[in-house]
């Protein structure tokens, strides 16, 4: 009945060689990256640990054949590509032709804003670094999800789901809220189509991107429930759902919202709480809608027959999830009651006028900012200035980018102090192995050898083999539970002859 779970997102960020529109985005990623690694105090040699990733393990009960798989699926293999763990617990890699940034396991939704702005932190200067190293001109970083020349990069999001729970059930229940999810967290986009093929704003940056319902791919054929079956934890208890369908959220409130509704959604699918059959006719078509509607008027066709607007359908979850929470003989966690307020608040404004979330919601903020400029120069949707205005909005420069102007002069709300945010660039959560993973880097750097979700691997003298210390149950290696232990060893041989008993 919580909000409370093992999450995290990973945002593949937009990329661009200023006034060089033929430059290689895979070099441009790799020169972001390693000029990142060049720049902080220690080196640190740790490799991202590949070998117990399976990305082509479906939960509908069978493996892709690597032979059938594009390779944008193989994530599993080493490119060779710059890849570095950060002290913080995330890891920040090329991915194909973009920088990423994936955050470090958190338990609640103000976690994933904290550490995915930190991300946004570490990017900028990522780039400012390689603009120092002179090599060739300015490398410009996007939070977005589209070049709108008929590419999309992804944001995604992942959260730790009960094994016991049937597939089948979150496929049912969670289809018809992502269709309706992007009134309360799209990013907005000016550009209808994957190659802009009519000039108009729409909700979602992402939606136009989405064919098929269910499937395995993120790159093609994105469907709206991926199934891949990586649980990054132990199978037998976990699974975790690997969320494509949003979008790249600057705005705080929208990323919080994102996450603290899907989670409590899934908390309903996990108790068998939603009864009814909320599923929609021709959901991937039905999503496209949705986002070509901002005056949120469109109505969705349920299966039962029922017409309702996304805002409606949403509602429908909130007082479901509402009963859920009130139902409960546990005293709701803070932010569970937090995100309900937010949310009810959010939809019941969206209903009588989207323009009085334009301090929250990106999408809204966004429409708003391009009307003044339509506006004041009388200027067609089609016009080069809006969809430059467009991009600007997620350029992550604090000096530069329109989101961060509209933060700074109060326009926008937001939800974690920027001290905490600095922090977190850094610290790990204290309440998730994300913890013993970012303390070993920043303790050990020379005998961290390679890490990953769910293991650090040491290189210890006198050892003929490495050293792995797995780490499957995602909430043990916090603070509370080896922060003494880490504070009494002073070197990694100390720490792992403790853990050996």
């Amino acid at each position: 009945m919580s909000v409370v779970r093992v999450m995290g997102t990973e945002v593949e960020y937009g990329i661009s060689v200023q006034g060089r529109p033929e430059a290689n985005p895979m070099q441009a990623s790799s020169q972001v990256v390693n000029a990142y690694a060049a720049s902080l105090a220690t080196a640190r040699r740790a490799r991202w640990d590949f070998e117990e990733e399976s990305p082509l393990r479906d939960a509908r009960g069978f493996d892709m054949s690597r032979v059938e798989a594009d390779p944008s699926q193989l994530t599993d293999e080493d490119l060779g590509l710059a890849n570095l763990i950060l002290t913080n617990g995330a890891r920040l890699y090329v991915d194909h032709a973009h920088p990423e940034y994936s955050t470090p396991e958190v338990t609640t939704p103000l976690d994933v804003v904290r550490w995915e702005r930190a991300g946004e932190v570490v990017m900028a200067r990522a780039m400012e670094h390689a603009a120092r190293t002179g090599h060739g001109p300015p490398i410009l970083l996007y939070k977005n999800n589209t070049d709108n020349k008929g590419a999309s990069y992804g944001s995604h999001e992942n959260y730790l789901v009960k094994r016991s729970t049937p597939f089948n059930d979150i496929v049912h229940h969670l289809t018809p809220f992502f269709v309706s999810r992007p009134v309360v967290c799209g990013a907005g986009r000016l550009g209808i189509g994957q190659r802009t093929s009519a000039h108009a704003f729409q909700i979602s940056q992402r939606a136009d991107f989405f064919e098929v319902e269910v499937g395995l791919e993120t790159t093609l054929k994105r469907p709206i429930i991926n199934t891949r079956d990586e649980p990054h934890a132990d199978p037998d208890r976990w699974r975790r759902l690997h969320v494509i369908v949003g979008d790249a959220t600057m705005s705080e409130v929208s990323t919080y919202l994102k996450a603290g509704t899907t989670s409590l959604v899934l908390a309903m699918v996990e108790a068998g709480w939603i009864t009814q059959d909320l599923s929609v006719q021709r959901p991937v078509a039905s999503l496209h809608e949705v986002s070509h509607d901002p005056s949120l008027t469109h109505l969705l066709t349920l299966n039962d027959g029922r017409r309702m607007t996304a805002v409606q359908l949403q509602r429908t979850y909130l007082e479901l999830a509402q009963g859920f929470v009130e139902a409960s003989e546990e005293a709701p966690h803070v932010q569970t009651l937090d995100v309900l307020q937010r949310w009810g608040s959010v939809l019941d404004r969206l209903e009588r006028d989207p323009m009085e979330c334009a301090g929250e919601l990106d999408w809204v903020a966004k429409w708003r900012l391009l009307q003044q400029y339509r506006d004041r120069d009388d200027l067609d949707w089609s016009d080069a200035k809006l969809h430059l205005i467009d991009l600007q909005y997620h350029d992550i420069r604090p000096a530069k980018g329109l989101h961060h102007r509209l933060v700074q002069s109060g326009r926008m709300e937001r939800l974690v102090a920027q001290s905490a945010v600095e922090a977190a660039v850094h610290a790990p959560p204290p309440d998730t192995r994300a913890y013993f993973r970012g303390r070993c880097l920043e303790q050990y750097p020379d005998q961290v050898a390679a890490a990953s979700w769910d293991s650090v691997i040491f290189d210890l003298p006198g050892h003929d083999a490495l050293q792995r210390v797995p780490t499957m149950d995602p909430l043990r290696g916090t603070r509370a539970h080896v922060g003494e232990l880490l504070d009494a060893c002073d070197s990694a041989e100390d720490l792992f002859r403790a853990l050996a008993g």
